[in-house]
Parts: C-alpha cells; sequence; structure tokens
C-alpha cells in the first residue's frame, strides 16, 4: 500500500518549531516510502483563520524545504461534504441536536449525583420540545450518541481498536470512545466539527498515516469510532512527543519567540532550525 501523509495546520497564527517537527517527520516519512506527502488547510474556524496565515504557511514549509501536491484541500471550501456526513448520521439516529448550554452542562455534571469527571452524556429531546426550541431560534449544537452509537455497532463498540506505530512497532489500541461522552459533531452555525472534517478529509484523501503530536493522542479513540459509524477504512496513527519550552510547556502561536517567521528574520537557517528538534 502506497504511504499517504499529511500536515494538516490551522492558518490562525504562525507556525512554530513544534509544527515544523511535526511536518518534516510526516514528509520523511511520506519520502523515505516512496510515498506521496499532502498539505491540508483545516479552516472551518473562519472567525479566527486569516488568509496572511495561511500565505506564511506556504511560505514557511517551501523556506524548510518540503514540498506537497497541489492543489491544496481547504476544508471551507468542503462545507456541504461535511453536513452531507452529518445528516447521514443523523438519519441513522446517531447524532442529536442539544440545546443545553455550557453553563446547563456544567451544572448538571456537578450535580449530587454526578462524578465531576463523568463525560456528559444525554439524548434528542421530543419532537415537540425541538420543534419549539427551533421556533424560538435556540443556538444548539450536533451531538454525536454514544447511546445510539453502542446500539448500532454491538459488541464492536467496547472493542474498537485502532493501530498505533510504536517504537516496537504496529499495536492494536482499545479506542475506549465512551469516555469521551457525547461530542460536538457541529453547531447550528457551524455545519462541522475538527473531528467530523478531519475523520472525512483523511479518507476522502487516502491518507495511510496521521503523524502528529501526542497531545491528540487521545482523539485517536474518538476519530477511530467515527470512521467505523462512516463506514471509512481508519488509518494507522502515530503520535511523537512534543517540543516543550523552557518551563516545560508545549510551544503556543501566541509565543511570537518560536516561530519559524521570527527565527528566519533573526537569520537562522533551514539547517539551523533542523538542529533545534529532537
Amino acid at each position: 500500500m502506497e504511504t499517504v501523509t499529511r500536515f494538516a495546520p490551522s492558518p490562525t497564527g504562525y507556525l512554530h518549531l513544534g509544527h515544523a517537527y511535526s511536518a518534516l517527520i510526516n514528509f520523511q516519512r511520506a519520502h523515505s516510502a516512496q510515498g506521496r506527502f499532502l498539505l491540508r488547510i483545516e479552516d472551518i474556524d473562519q472567525g479566527r483563520c486569516k488568509p496572511e496565515y495561511e500565505a506564511a504557511i506556504n511560505e514557511d514549509l517551501t523556506w524548510l524545504g518540503l514540498a506537497w501536491e497541489k492543489p491544496v484541500l481547504r476544508q471551507s471550501d468542503r462545507m456541504a461534504i461535511y453536513e452531507a456526513n452529518l445528516t447521514y448520521l443523523h438519519e441513522r439516529g446517531l447524532v442529536y441536536r442539544c440545546f443545553k448550554t455550557r453553563k446547563d452542562i456544567e451544572q448538571a455534571m456537578s450535580a449530587p449525583h454526578e462524578t465531576t469527571t463523568a463525560a456528559f452524556r444525554s439524548g434528542p429531546l421530543t419532537a415537540l420540545e425541538e420543534r419549539d426550541n427551533l421556533v424560538d431560534g435556540r443556538p444548539y449544537a450536533w451531538r454525536l450518541s454514544l447511546t445510539e452509537a453502542e446500539a448500532t455497532l454491538g459488541a464492536t463498540f467496547s472493542t474498537l481498536v485502532y493501530l498505533e506505530d510504536t517504537a516496537e512497532g504496529l499495536v492494536k489500541q482499545l479506542a475506549e470512545a465512551q469516555r469521551f461522552g457525547d461530542v460536538v459533531l457541529g453547531r447550528k452555525d457551524n455545519g462541522t466539527s475538527y473531528h467530523l472534517s478531519s475523520v472525512v478529509d483523511d479518507a476522502a484523501q487516502g491518507i495511510t498515516h496521521i503523524i502528529r503530536g501526542r497531545d491528540l493522542c487521545e482523539a485517536a479513540g474518538l476519530q477511530a469510532l467515527l470512521h467505523q459509524l462512516l463506514g471509512l477504512k481508519p488509518p494507522v496513527y502515530k503520535h511523537h512527543n512534543l517540543i516543550l519550552d523552557e518551563t516545560g510547556k508545549r510551544l503556543s502561536k501566541r509565543d511570537k519567540a518560536v516561530t519559524l517567521r521570527a527565527m528566519r528574520q533573526r537569520g537562522l537557517t533551514p539547517d539551523d532550525v533542523k538542529g533545534l528538534m529532537p
């Protein structure tokens, strides 16, 4: 099977050293396997994404010596596709409209009979209640119903695994999707979420290996569940160590000093930057 990797940044700021590390690992993995390396722009958050940051992504990666296939997939061009997948899940009873606010959920989760560490789970309103809320124009989120997912998958729900690429080789990891609760897959004013759009796009682009930071390790179980519910072929996951700052915290786009743009302005070369990586 041909190896296909991707780097999928959000244009909400300038790339930093950690982004460069992840992009380089993906590029090298595809190159060493004589496979394909793709760039994807995850710009579903139109309120925070800016064209100048997308232009900077292309400039920074080119400066590092990376090359990728054209045209580049941009998620903002595919909203109708994500909404179609959400509709498919809704028609199967796997997602429901949730009108609860964040405060409502926090209060419910802190009730005496609940534990503060429990994941939020609920279910759809009655048809009459839902109609009244829609008529009133109340905002809502489309939530995945873990209850219905379990009913749909049966025994597979609790035994669902995904493949993790480790130093010891490929290892089956239990998805444990129940610990996420009824996650948001879309909203009234935004027909998708990170999890839904990335799963749909990874399948559409034929991504075979998702290589990303350990901060996204837990998301693999939920995404494996979405692959299963949507009938999509799951990729192999690999989660690399993060580059941390001097205080032990992961790098942030808000820290201008570690952006590739700032490093380039200080006169560093691509080899200098690569030398800062683990």
